[in-house]
């Protein structure tokens, strides 16, 4: 297989695991990142991780920013297929919402009008859960596809309000005679775990590695529909191709789990090595205090003793197999978060 993808924002977290499975399937792949610099710490930090390490000749990066129009018409020529991954993933609030709104929106526009123009045939859009179930009532509802987060609703994220108002302007931008014969598939993950390529830390890291660093005492009541960066990465790839991919929205996440349940799994595991995982559980109002001075427990108020219940079919029936379950994906993100030292034992930091 010879094609050219285009996978954006290929600094990513996600992103990173998309390029080295895209690499791995036979493609050729070209990112897209803020900076030039980027390219040679992303090349080393992807290299191990491929099956062939060979296969790293296959990568190019290129220098394409979502808040501008520069660049991206040279970033999709002679693409079959665009991976848009890049999208601002705030560690908090920001004080001005259209410092991640309008680089969401506009930038999803700017990839599907450049994708249309030069012939490309499908683009598979990273959109989000936060697009199916917030600033609605969850109470006894399982989420589908065909559920929307409603970007109105009083007290929704900014985060949430930036994913759904991305991916609605998509869906339209795809209704409109410019998209011409291009196709649109969006992967709408959950909370994202998994093992890391490289050493830079996200925003889906912080739930492990708040726990493992104990910056919390006890556990809140949140629950999440956690799911596996790899798995991630793979809907991806098979819905670049996948004849009945294109046209569908795909919930990417198995159901919900608490994190309590998470950090059950990392007390067993890493409590022997020196870790003082919390696993009591946090009143309600211990994590509106703690919102107060941490902007991450900030974001998650919105999902306090508010399950998210999903039915994730259609991505299972994409890739053919079952989604990894949380033991999987919540040891390798703690064995990835030790390895490249954004944790370690309460013992070892007092020696």
């Amino acid at each position: 297989m010879s094609d050219t993808v285009l996978v954006t924002g290929a600094t990513g977290y996600i992103a990173r695991h998309a390029v080295a499975q895209l690499l791995d399937a036979g493609h050729t792949v070209r990112g897209t990142a803020r900076r030039a610099e980027a390219a040679q710490g992303l090349r080393s930090d992807l290299t191990p991780h491929l099956a062939d390490p060979a296969t790293i000749d296959r990568f190019s990066l290129v220098v394409a920013d979502l808040g501008s129009d520069d660049g991206w018409v040279a970033a999709v020529a002679g693409c079959s297929q665009v991976c848009h991954v890049a999208s601002p993933l705030p560690a908090g609030e920001p004080k001005n919402p259209d410092q991640v709104i309008r680089p969401a929106v506009d930038g999803t526009l700017r990839v599907l009008r450049a994708a249309a123009s030069a012939g490309v045939q499908r683009v598979v859009l990273t959109s989000s859960i936060a697009a199916v179930l917030y600033g609605v009532d969850r109470r006894g509802k399982v989420f589908t596809e065909a559920d929307w987060s409603n970007p109105d609703a009083k007290g929704i994220g900014t985060y949430e309000r930036s994913k759904t108002l991305a991916e609605r302007a998509a869906w339209e931008f795809m209704a409109t005679p410019e998209a011409g014969a291009l196709e649109l598939a969006t992967i709408n993950p959950g909370l994202v775990l998994g093992p890391m390529i490289g050493s830079e830390a996200s925003t889906s890291n912080e739930s492990v590695r708040k726990l493992l660093a104990r910056e919390l005492p006890a556990c809140p009541d949140l629950t999440y529909a956690f799911v596996d960066v790899r798995d991630v990465a793979a809907a991806h790839v098979a819905a670049l191709t996948a004849p009945s991919a294109a046209g569908h929205r795909h919930i990417c996440a198995i159901d919900s789990h608490s994190l309590r349940e998470v950090a059950a799994i990392l007390a067993r595991e890493y409590g022997p090595k020196g870790y003082r995982v919390p696993t009591g559980k946090l009143p309600g109002w211990g994590l509106k205090v703690a919102a107060l001075f941490d902007k991450t427990a900030a974001m998650a108020l919105n999902d306090l003793g508010n399950p998210q219940r999903i039915d994730n079919t259609r991505v299972v029936q994409l890739l053919g197999r079952p989604l990894r379950d949380l033991e999987e994906m919540t040891l390798a993100m703690a064995a990835s978060l030790e390895h490249y030292g954004h944790v370690q034992p309460k013992a070892r930091r007092r020696s």
